[in-house]
Order: C-alpha cells, then sequence, then structure tokens
C-alpha cells in the first residue's frame, strides 16, 4: 500500500524534467486540489520503486495516487486537470484541454515527448532506475 486509502491525492512527477517540475509546482502552489501532495518520483527511491513494482513506471508518465488507485500517464493529468481550479496562466490554458480524457491521451504523447527532450538535454536518463536515455 503506498497510503492510506482515505489519505490525500498524491502527484508522482519527475523532477528532473523542468516542465514536470513546472506543472508541479504550480498544481500544489495553485490548482484549487484540496491537500494535494506532491512527490518528485526521481528524487524518491522508494515510492518509485513501489509503484514500479505495481506495474507503474517514472519513465511513462507521472502518476496520481487517489487511495488505493492509481492513475498514470493522460489519466493522471486528465484527474489532475479535471478538478483544477488554476490561477496560473499556464494552468488555465492547459487545464482545459486535458481535463478530457480523450483529448489528454491524444495530447499526452507530445508532453512526454517534450519530457525526453528536457531530460536529454540536462543529461539526464529517461528512467531513473534504468540509466541511458
Amino acid at each position: 500500500m503506498l497510503q492510506p486509502a482515505a489519505g490525500p491525492p498524491l502527484l508522482v512527477f519527475d523532477g528532473g524534467c523542468p516542465f514536470c517540475h513546472h506543472f508541479a509546482a504550480l498544481s500544489e502552489l495553485r490548482s484549487g486540489i484540496p491537500d494535494l501532495a506532491i512527490r518528485d518520483g526521481r528524487a524518491d527511491t522508494a515510492l518509485r520503486q513501489a509503484l514500479a513494482r505495481r506495474g507503474y513506471a517514472l519513465r511513462d508518465g507521472a502518476m496520481v495516487i487517489d487511495g488505493e488507485r492509481v492513475l498514470h500517464g493522460a489519466e493522471a493529468i486528465a484527474w489532475l486537470c479535471a478538478r483544477m481550479q488554476p490561477s496560473a496562466a499556464l494552468l488555465q490554458l492547459l487545464a482545459p484541454l486535458m481535463a478530457d480524457g480523450r483529448r489528454a491521451r491524444r495530447v499526452y504523447p507530445l508532453l512526454l515527448l517534450a519530457r525526453r527532450l528536457a531530460l536529454a538535454v540536462r543529461r539526464l536518463p529517461l528512467d531513473p532506475d534504468a540509466g541511458g536515455w
């Protein structure tokens, strides 16, 4: 179990990616999701490996843990965006676009590509547990 079933939702993101880091910071500070906790999955090895044992790899995108449920990738972003009440301009643009699950699944591969490029520029591995790009 990653967190108590009644605990606050938890966003797990890749802190090595500047886009992910910025989104996570904005989500925590301005989203309006009550008690949203945020953890850098790249820095939190134990959490990242616990998620990997359940079949959720950080290399494949952000995760939201909501009780016993793990939402991954586009599903996690759609969950967040559907609940946001953003004040930041970037989130005001992104939230309505990504709140729809179908749209999120279409756009999310582009976000993963941007993440991959940002990590390559920073010379960080896509998968913190496997190394390499």
